[in-house]
């Protein structure tokens, strides 16, 4: 048997024993706070349904893809492209100068009449006039005629061996002819995949911290590596997400601006030759033979010529330098200050996006004397903006997106999501909102533009929902002029995989579409981010058209 005394010493080392371990438990855990505490406050708090993200999980894709969303990125996949050779060769490449067109001719030798489908069979070749093997080239084509100010985008089928064939509607009488693009070579679209997949982050952004006269610079993204501590901005409403490195020695809630930081042009040896603009880049393909047909009018009881290949579609064409709608609403032309203030009064026009749709601000503004800005002394590049015209009660609003953004320093509290802003909004028949929003999300992963539009797309029905009668404009995404800088972060190849995807996101909704993509495709004027003054009168003219919707007849 223990005795007493026994039974005492051998209590006095477990509670020694225990107290220890206790006090070890405690000190790690206090440890710990201090470490993270910093990480765990953040300027705009996460929603119950967000996790706070610890540094070991975070990178571009913050969760798992959803059916749908699988869906939609299979439905805009793009044909598989070769394999590049080490070094890169051209003599492989597809070569716009060795390549040709060839107008197919109307079948039985009758003429083309209006209303006709016109075909086009283009030949892909290398740079040593070889016919290439595979598909993979990003083509476009139109069908105009300068002097008449007419034109129509045509739509192109790849047939996955080398061949492509664009088809178009004859619309109007007189000539036409056949222009087709290479914008970039099955080789150039390898190149852009891979930086997407390799290098998410590659445009960056930074962030100021001031607290008095400490202030600090980080990095910010949606696609940090985990190498230090981070803020996380995480919207509490959309769920989007957004990080800074921490700084050192302030609180996450000093930040005060955002800005874009640089871009990292991390391109593999002669990669760079891909992306020559005049060589293999933005090129036009010459015609094996004539590149024009001469359209008769429809005659009647006259059977149509259509396409075997592919129906092409297009939404409308200009024709005389305005835009005429192939269905749908009537495009009327608003040509005058008195005509656009009637159709705005009692209005309030809403644009929500990026600086294509303050394109439309600023024409506004500069078409509508009445129609005056008040200063808001916001930035030019970013807003927000506001014009009134009291005597029609007119007032017309535009901010920006918020973040991926490329714009100068932004004050935090101006970053402002769509979604947020949608459903503030009490929406009303005298109310326009038009959303705009592509062009800074090109170098991220797509999946990252779908969830922002996923989360733009549930607004809209909120707002809908609570007020039918607002009217809902989407505006989609244009092509551009295209350097070596401005392709590997903005080409026309990712801007036509984030159209697609708003296409279909928007599809089946009670909203409008401004074919940005077709209009400037279809314009003479030469393509460019910020197109010239007459496309953009021809987008605000159906805007307008949407707005007062004219009764025929």
């Amino acid at each position: 048997m223990e005795t007493e005394a026994g039974k005492w010493r051998k209590f006095s080392v477990y509670r020694f024993k225990y107290s220890a371990l206790f006090l070890l438990l405690v000190v790690s855990t206090v440890f710990f706070l201090q470490r993270n505490i910093n990480v765990l406050k953040f300027q705009n708090k996460i929603t119950p349904t967000t996790p706070v993200p610890n540094r070991q999980h975070i990178n571009c894709s913050h969760q798992q893809l959803s059916p749908e969303e699988r869906r939609l990125l299979d439905s805009i996949a793009w044909p598989e492209t070769p394999r590049l050779p080490v070094p890169i060769s051209l003599s492989t490449a597809s070569d716009p100068a060795h390549s040709t067109f060839t107008i197919l001719p109307v079948r039985a030798g009758g003429q083309w009449h209006v209303g006709d489908e016109l075909e086009a069979l283009i030949q892909i070749c290398d740079f040593q006039g070889r016919p290439k093997q595979f598909g993979g080239d990003f083509l476009v084509a139109r069908l105009h005629d300068p002097e008449l100010g007419a034109g129509v985008a045509g739509r192109v089928v790849d047939h996955l061996n080398g061949s492509y064939t664009a088809v178009f509607p004859l619309l109007w009488e007189g000539q036409a002819q056949v222009e087709v693009t290479l914008v970039h070579s099955s080789e150039a679209i390898t190149v852009l995949r891979r930086l997407t997949t390799e290098q998410p982050g590659r445009v960056y952004f930074k962030s100021l911290f001031q607290s008095g006269s400490v202030s600090e610079t980080m990095v910010c993204n949606v696609c940090l590596p985990p190498t230090q501590p981070l803020c996380n901005y995480t919207d509490l409403h959309t769920g989007e997400p957004w990080f800074c490195y921490k700084p050192k020695n302030l609180r996450c809630d000093t930040r005060i601006n955002h800005y874009k930081g640089g871009f990292m042009q991390n391109l593999m040896t002669k990669e760079d030759t891909l992306f020559q603009s005049g060589v293999n880049m933005k090129v036009f393909i010459s015609a094996s033979g004539s590149d024009n047909v001469t359209v008769l009018p429809k005659e009647q009881g006259q059977p149509e010529v259509k396409s075997s290949t592919v129906k092409p579609e297009p939404v409308g064409y200009y024709y005389q330098g305005a835009w005429r709608a192939l269905g749908g609403t009537t495009v009327h032309q608003f040509n005058n200050p008195s005509a656009i203030s009637q159709c705005l009064t009692d209005k309030v026009v809403h644009l929500h996006g990026d600086s294509t749709i303050r394109q439309w601000f600023e024409y506004l503004n500069s078409v509508l004397p009445d129609l005056k800005e008040f200063n808001l002394h916001s930035r030019r590049q970013n807003g927000p903006f506001m014009s009134v015209d009291m005597a029609r009660n007119i007032l017309v609003k535009f901010s920006c997106h918020a973040p991926p953004l490329r714009f100068s320093s932004i004050p935090t509290n101006e970053l402002h999501y769509i979604a947020n802003e949608l459903d503030r909004l009490v929406g009303g028949s005298n109310t326009v909102v038009v959303i705009g929003i592509w062009s800074h999300f090109s170098t991220f992963p797509i999946v990252l533009y779908m969830r922002r539009l996923q989360s733009i797309r549930r607004a809209v029905l909120r707002l809908l929902n609570r007020a039918p009668g607002t009217l809902v404009v989407i505006r989609t995404a244009n092509l551009k002029a295209l350097t070596l800088s401005e392709t590997l972060t903005n080409s026309d190849w990712y801007s036509l995989q984030r159209d697609k995807v708003l296409r279909a996101t928007f599809k089946g909704l009670n909203v409008r579409l401004v074919d940005a993509w077709e209009m400037s495709l279809a314009h003479h004027l030469p393509h460019s981010l910020h197109p010239q003054t007459p496309i953009i009168k021809n987008m605000i003219d159906i805007v307008l058209s949407y707005t007062c919707p004219q009764k025929n007849g």
